[in-house]
């Protein structure tokens, strides 16, 4: 798994105090939601203020592509990799 994922499967864990998981438990390409991790919109709210307070732009709430922007492990370090300040 590429670095930047790993850091953000860490952030995931971190934030969302999953402690019975392991970065190597998070497929890169496994669904985050539902039969995935079985986050939740609440963690996805959670998540989104910690993107924004450490890489600095904002996640809209009512963001069309947040399906697929928050679709995988992948998915989610590549939108903020794009999207991050600096």
């Amino acid at each position: 798994m590429p670095e930047f994922e790993n850091e953000i499967a860490e952030m995931i864990i971190e934030v969302l105090n999953l402690e019975y998981i392991s970065v190597k438990d998070i497929e890169p390409e496994a669904a985050l939601f539902n039969e995935g991790l079985s986050l939740d919109s609440i963690d996805a709210l959670e998540l989104a203020l910690a993107i924004s307070q450490r890489y600095g732009f904002q996640v809209k709430a009512d963001d069309a592509d947040n399906k697929n922007i928050f679709s995988s492990l992948r998915a989610l370090a590549g939108h903020i990799e794009a999207n991050r300040a600096g």
